[in-house]
C-alpha cells in the first residue's frame, strides 16, 4: 500500500485513523474523537503529525483536537494544516485548509479527492485517495450501514451513496464506529435467508470474539451486503415489500425502519 494505514480505536465504539507517506514523512491523523491512543501511535511509529482531516463537526470526531496539539512537541504542533469542509467551518475548529466538493489537495504524494456526502450532517465530506485506495467515510457510509440523518435529507444522503459506489470496488472504506454487529441485525432481519449475509455475519462475529475492528472493510463487500448501498437491488426491494419503488424511496424506507429498530 502507498499509505501505511493505522486503525485506531478511541471512546466507546469510535475509530480514527492515522495515515502515513514514507516517501515524504508526512503523516496524517483522519478525525480526532480523543487524543491520547492517536499521541500513543505517533510515539510507538515515530511519526511527526503533519496533517488531520475532519470528516463532521460531530463533537466524537473533533473534541480530541485541542488535547493532541497540545501533546505534540510545540515544533510539530505550530505546523499541523487541518482541514476540514469550508461549508462547515463555522462550526469546525480554525482550519488552515478549507475544502469543498471536488477539490483535489496533496497529503505527501498522494492526492486527495474530496467528496461532499451530506446526510448525517449538511457539511460531512469523505476524503478519497484513489492511489492508496482509500475512502474515510466518518459516519456517511458505514460498514454495514450509514449514519443517522441528524441533519439531511434521505435524497441528499441517498446521493451520497451513490457517489460512494461509483468508486473502485477495491476501496477501503475506513469508516468512524464499531457499529457493525448491530447494523447486520438490522440487515438479517430484512432479508433473514440472503447468504451473503448468513456468510459476512459470521465473519464479524468471529472478529469481535478475536477483539478485531470490522472497520475497515471494502466497498465490495459493501456493495454486496451493506441495505443502504442496496437500494436499487431487486431482491432487496422485494424484500421490503417495493419492488417497483425508486431507489431514494427505498433508501429513505429502510433508514426509518432503522431508526425504529
Amino acid at each position: 500500500m502507498p499509505l501505511d494505514l493505522v486503525t485506531v480505536p478511541c471512546l466507546t465504539d469510535n475509530y480514527a485513523f492515522v495515515i502515513h507517506d514514507a516517501e515524504t514523512g508526512a503523516t496524517g491523523i483522519v478525525d480526532v474523537p480523543e487524543a491520547a491512543p492517536l499521541l500513543a501511535v505517533l510515539s510507538e511509529r515515530g511519526w511527526r503529525l503533519t496533517d488531520v482531516l475532519l470528516t463532521h463537526h460531530h463533537s466524537d470526531h473533533v473534541d480530541g483536537l485541542k488535547d493532541l496539539l497540545a501533546g505534540l512537541p510545540e515544533d510539530v504542533a505550530v505546523d499541523v494544516a487541518v482541514w476540514g469542509a469550508e461549508a462547515d467551518s463555522h462550526r469546525l475548529p480554525p482550519l488552515a485548509l478549507a475544502v469543498a466538493e471536488g477539490q483535489t489537495h496533496m497529503f505527501g504524494n498522494q492526492k486527495v479527492r474530496v467528496m461532499d456526502v451530506s446526510g448525517h450532517t449538511v457539511g460531512h465530506v469523505a476524503f478519497h485517495i484513489p492511489g492508496a485506495g482509500l475512502a474515510f467515510t466518518g459516519d456517511s457510509l458505514m460498514a454495514m450501514g450509514c449514519g443517522r440523518l441528524f441533519e439531511g435529507t434521505p435524497a441528499q444522503m441517498w446521493r451520497s451513496l451513490e457517489k460512494f459506489s461509483a468508486l473502485p470496488e477495491e476501496t477501503l472504506i475506513c469508516s468512524g464506529h464499531e457499529y457493525t454487529t448491530s447494523n447486520m441485525r438490522f440487515a438479517r432481519a430484512l432479508e433473514p435467508q440472503n447468504e451473503a449475509l448468513i456468510f459476512r455475519e459470521e465473519e464479524i462475529e468471529r472478529a469481535r470474539e478475536a477483539g478485531l475492528p470490522t472497520v475497515p472493510s471494502t466497498l465490495a463487500l459493501e456493495r454486496r451486503t451493506n441495505p443502504f448501498l442496496r437500494a436499487a437491488d431487486p431482491a432487496l426491494k422485494s424484500a421490503i415489500g417495493m419492488p417497483d419503488a425508486a431507489p431514494e424511496q427505498v433508501f429513505a424506507e429502510i433508514r426509518g425502519r432503522k431508526d425504529r429498530f
